[in-house]
């Protein structure tokens, strides 16, 4: 959500501020490490010293990832070979989709892109695998406005699509 963006109303509120980091698994922290910084321009920084695993963590764009060494290879996500939007993914914002398709474009990575409107809006997306196959998102969707459902006189509480 866009800083300049009021918070939505809500029955009962916690006192959060803001998405503090994702965590994820990993078969290899160094080459996940790798892609994150050389793809996704993350910065490692210091991770408390009391952790007993091996991980990394990084930060960006006021995001903190926290990678996680696998203990076993049953408890990753298996790469499935297809980049499906569908699926569960994690989604950075971006203001250059050219220079994004051309930095995948020079890493040789495969992507898929969509767009998504709504009225005169239009939302560019680009999707891809990470090195451990989760997907991510890169898309300009600060552009929709973040509108609870009751702001919007077309829209009732039951509309399937909003479900």
């Amino acid at each position: 959500m866009a800083s300049k963006e009021k918070e939505l109303p809500a029955a009962s509120t916690l006192p959060l501020v803001s998405l503090n980091h994702v965590s994820i698994l990993c078969r290899s922290v160094k080459d996940s490490t790798k892609f994150y910084q050389d793809v996704l321009g993350f910065a490692l920084i210091k991770r408390p010293s009391s952790f007993d695993f091996e991980g990394a963590w990084l930060f960006n764009y006021g995001i903190g990832i926290h990678l996680l060494q696998c203990s076993s290879a049953n408890d990753m996500v298996m790469k499935s070979g297809v980049i499906n939007p569908k699926s569960n993914h994690f989604s950075f914002q971006c203001e250059d989709f050219e220079l994004v398709k051309k930095k995948l474009e020079e890493a040789r990575m495969e992507y898929v892109t969509a767009s998504v409107e709504d009225g005169r809006i239009k939302i560019d997306q680009i999707f891809f695998h990470d090195p451990d196959g989760y997907i991510i998102e890169i898309c300009n969707c600060v552009k929709l406005p973040v509108l609870p459902l009751s702001a919007c006189p077309s829209f009732s509480a039951t509309t399937d699509k909003q479900r």
